[in-house]
C-alpha cells in the first residue's frame, strides 16, 4: 500500500542515500518510490522531474557540507577538528561531491570550510598573505589526503605488494624503517600526523620557511 503522507526532507533523504550508495546513475524515480513505497507521481509533487531532484541534492549536499563547527581549546585544534570532519563528510559522500563538482559550486561548497579556517589562524595572530597561505595550505592538504585515499582504494591489487618490496633484509640501514613501510598503512593516523605538523609550522611564530 502507497504511503499517503511524504516530505520533501524524506525524498531528498531516501535519494541521497540511493546516491551515496550506488551513484546518481542508479537513482530514478521508480526506484526512489520503491523505496519509499510510494507512487511516483509522489515523487514528482515534491521535488519535480530528476534533474530538478539532482539540483536539489547537489544543494542539499552545499548546505550539509557547510555544517562544520570548530571544536577545541586552542586554534590549532580547532583546525584540526576542522580537517577531521571536512575528510569525514568528503570520504561519506564522494557521489553527491562529484555531482557538486561537476556543476561547478565546489568553491561555494567549501567556503564555510574556508571561513572557519580564516577565523582560526586569525584566533592565531596571523593576517594578510601569510593568513590567506595557512588556509589554502590546509585546505589543499585535506583535499588532497582525501583523493590519495580514493585512488588508494580504487586501485587493482598491486604485484608485488608494498609488504613484498619492503623486506627487512633488503634495507640492513634500517630494518625498523623496512618492517614499518611492509605494514598495511593507517590512514586516519597519517592524517592526523601530517595535518598537525603542516598546522604546527604554519602557525608557528616564525612561519614555514619560504
Amino acid at each position: 500500500m502507497a504511503r499517503t503522507t511524504l516530505t520533501r526532507d524524506e525524498v531528498l533523504e531516501a535519494a541521497a542515500s540511493l546516491v551515496k550508495q550506488h551513484g546518481p546513475a542508479a537513482l530514478t524515480m521508480r526506484k526512489l518510490a520503491a523505496e519509499l513505497g510510494t507512487a511516483v507521481t509522489s515523487i514528482y509533487w515534491h521535488v519535480g522531474n530528476r534533474e530538478s531532484l539532482l539540483d536539489a541534492l547537489v544543494e542539499r549536499t552545499v548546505q550539509d557540507m557547510g555544517a562544520i563547527r570548530p571544536a577545541g581549546r586552542s586554534p590549532a585544534d580547532r583546525i584540526l577538528s576542522v580537517a577531521r570532519t571536512l575528510r569525514r563528510e568528503l570520504r561519506e559522500r564522494p557521489h553527491l561531491i562529484a555531482m557538486v563538482h561537476e556543476r561547478g559550486l565546489t568553491e561555494r561548497m567549501f567556503l564555510p570550510a574556508q571561513q572557519a579556517l580564516v577565523h582560526e589562524v586569525h584566533a592565531a595572530g596571523l593576517r594578510g598573505s601569510r593568513a590567506a597561505d595557512a588556509v589554502r595550505a590546509i585546505q589543499f592538504q585535506i583535499i588532497g589526503f582525501v583523493l590519495v585515499e580514493r585512488n588508494r582504494e580504487r586501485s587493482p591489487a598491486q604485484s608485488p605488494a608494498e609488504s613484498e618490496l619492503w623486506d627487512p633484509a633488503d634495507a640492513p640501514h634500517d630494518p625498523p624503517l623496512a618492517r614499518a613501510l611492509a605494514r598495511p598503512a593507517d590512514p586516519e593516523r597519517l592524517f592526523l600526523l601530517s595535518v598537525r605538523a603542516l598546522v604546527q609550522a604554519l602557525l608557528a611564530p616564525s612561519g614555514p620557511p619560504r
